[in-house]
C-alpha cells in the first residue's frame, strides 16, 4: 500500500466556494494515498481580502484551485503562486474560454452570478421542501405531483438519494418498503412521476443496519439485522418491483450521487419518449 501523503489545498472563490469545492472533491478522490485539507476562501472580491489570501499560503503552502472572474484578483493570486512555486489552477476559465470561442458570446465577468436568485433557485428550494415533507412515506396522497418517487427496504439511500435529486431541481418522494406491510394504493396508479426501485446486497445492508443500530446505542439482535429475515426482505422486495415493471437500481457500491445520477438519466430518457410520441 502507497504511503499516505498530506497537503494542505486552498480553495479560493469570489462566490460561495461551492463549484471549486466540488471539483476539488471529484479530483481528489482519485488519489487513494492522498490526504488533503482543504482551506476555502469564499467571497474574495478586493485586493485586501486577496492579501489575507495571499498571507494564508504563505503560512500552509498548497496547491489552489480557483474560481475568479476579476482579472485583477486572478493575476495577483497567479503570480504569487509563481513566486512561491505552487501550482495555481483556474477552475472554469478553460470551460468559458472554449464556449465563448464556439459560440463567439461574451462573458458576463460579474461575481457569483452562479447564485442569483432566479426561478431555478426557488424551484430547487420548493424541490427540498418537497422532498422533506415527502420523506418516509409522508402524505402517499400528493405522491401524483412528484417528479420521481423511490422505493426501497429501510437504509437503501432513500431520503439523501432525494435531497440530493432536490438540490438539482427534481421533486423526489420516497416510501419504505417493509415486508408484510401494504405500500400505499396509490403507487399503482401514479402517471407523472417516474418510480425507481432501489436495492441492496443483503450482506451489506445488513452491516449498514448494524451500524445505523451501533450509532443510536442499541446492539440487540432484532430481525431488521437478521440476514435470513434481510434476504427475504430483499428479494421480496425486487419481486415487487420487478412485478410493476419499476427500473431497479441497485445501490451497492453505489454513492448517492451515482445512483441519483442513474435515476436523473431515467427520467430524462422517459420525458424524450414522451416528447417523441
Amino acid at each position: 500500500m502507497d504511503e499516505i501523503k498530506r497537503m494542505t489545498l486552498h480553495l479560493v472563490s469570489d462566490s460561495t466556494g461551492e463549484t471549486v469545492s466540488s471539483v476539488a472533491r471529484a479530483a481528489l478522490v482519485q488519489f487513494e494515498s492522498l490526504e488533503a485539507e482543504d482551506i476555502i476562501w469564499p467571497l474574495v472580491r478586493s485586493l485586501r481580502q486577496m492579501e489575507k489570501v495571499i498571507h494564508g499560503i504563505q503560512e500552509n503552502p498548497g496547491p489552489v484551485l480557483y474560481t475568479l472572474v476579476d482579472p485583477a484578483l486572478r493575476d495577483q493570486l497567479k503570480e504569487f503562486c509563481q513566486q512561491l512555486n505552487v501550482p495555481c489552477i483556474p477552475v472554469l476559465s478553460t470551460v468559458m474560454r472554449e464556449i465563448a470561442a464556439y459560440t463567439g458570446a461574451s462573458l458576463s465577468g460579474e461575481a457569483g452570478r452562479q447564485y442569483e436568485l432566479d426561478a431555478e433557485y426557488f424551484s430547487r428550494v420548493e424541490a427540498v421542501n418537497f422532498a422533506i415533507s415527502h420523506d418516509d412515506g409522508q402524505a402517499t396522497w400528493e405522491l401524483e405531483k412528484a417528479d420521481i418517487v423511490l422505493v426501497g427496504a429501510s437504509r437503501t439511500s432513500k431520503s439523501p438519494t432525494c435531497m440530493y435529486l432536490a438540490h438539482r431541481g427534481y421533486s423526489a418522494a420516497n416510501v419504505p418498503y417493509v415486508k408484510h406491510v401494504e405500500l400505499p394504493e396509490s403507487l399503482d396508479t401514479l402517471k407523472r412521476p417516474l418510480i425507481v426501485g432501489l436495492c441492496i446486497n443483503p450482506e451489506a445492508l445488513v452491516q449498514i443496519r448494524k451500524n445505523r443500530l451501533l450509532s443510536l446505542h442499541e446492539d440487540k439482535d432484532t430481525d431488521y439485522v437478521d440476514m435470513d429475515v434481510v434476504k427475504e426482505e430483499v428479494t421480496a422486495s425486487r419481486r415487487y418491483f420487478q412485478k410493476r415493471k419499476w427500473p431497479i437500481i441497485d445501490v451497492t457500491r453505489r454513492s448517492v450521487e451515482e445512483t441519483a445520477a442513474q435515476i436523473i438519466q431515467l427520467y430524462q430518457d422517459r420525458e424524450s419518449e414522451k416528447a417523441h410520441g
